[in-house]
């Protein structure tokens, strides 16, 4: 089964929605075992489709993630994966264990690595380290000048004024509020914050951009010919 044969007594702590993507049935029911016996609370995709598709979630604050994924390989998962929640702690677990492997995989995105077969102990302290990572770096708010963006309560206020924005139009914003000063591409932008699998009309970007010129000030938001849009820094 690729680890140890069971798991052992873990103190609760907060608890936390872990998505586990793997297809071997026994380390679902291994790791799930453990994890939950630890207070959190555990959703498991089988294949990197699903996986993915479950990991856009808001809820999910944690994934450990096997590479050998039927539907979409694991590495395919991670490369999107971090295009659309870059902050999300990924924990890959998998057999390949070469150097070059551990590598490719912390350079594509990967917080840690564990190799199979494993001890529960080792995974659940390296998923209790990422976790109090997560905590100690995450920000409620992110200020670009004097734009405010509340992400806890999905509000932006402009020189002190309440901007009224759809969801949509949220998403576009804490995209561009994430990376002030840095030109995102129309396909950066759609792959962000409409999905990897948008077939919609190419200038819906365009048309969001001008709802929110028109809302946070036409200034703002600056248009880079042929390359696509930034968000001016001050």
């Amino acid at each position: 089964m690729g680890c140890d044969v069971a798991s052992p007594q873990v103190e609760k702590g907060v608890v936390v929605a872990i998505l586990l993507i793997e297809d071997e049935d026994g380390i679902v029911t291994f790791v799930r075992r453990g994890l939950e016996s630890a207070g959190h609370q555990v959703l498991v995709a089988n294949d990197g489709i699903d996986g993915l598709a479950m990991a856009m979630s808001d809820d999910v604050e944690l994934i450990v993630l096997d590479l050998g994924l039927p539907g979409l390989p694991g590495e395919e998962v991670l490369r999107r994966l971090r295009q659309r929640r870059p902050t999300l702690p990924v924990i890959v677990l998998t057999a390949k264990d070469s150097v070059a492997d551990r590598v490719a995989n912390l350079e594509a995105g990967a917080d840690d690595y564990v190799v199979k077969p494993f001890s529960f102990s080792e995974l659940l302290a390296r998923i209790r380290a990422r976790l109090r990572s997560a905590t100690q770096t995450r920000s409620d708010t992110i200020a670009v000048g004097e734009l405010v963006l509340d992400l806890a309560a999905r509000t932006v206020t402009v020189d002190g004024a309440v901007a009224d924005l759809s969801a949509r139009e949220f998403a576009l914003l804490e995209t561009f509020a994430r990376h002030p000063g840095q030109v995102l591409s129309q396909v950066q932008l759609l792959d962000r914050v409409w999905g990897f699998d948008f077939d919609g009309s190419s200038n819906v970007v365009e048309v969001y951009v001008g709802h929110l010129r028109r809302k946070i000030g036409a200034d703002r938001i600056q248009t880079v010919r042929g390359a696509g849009y930034r968000l001016a820094e001050q």
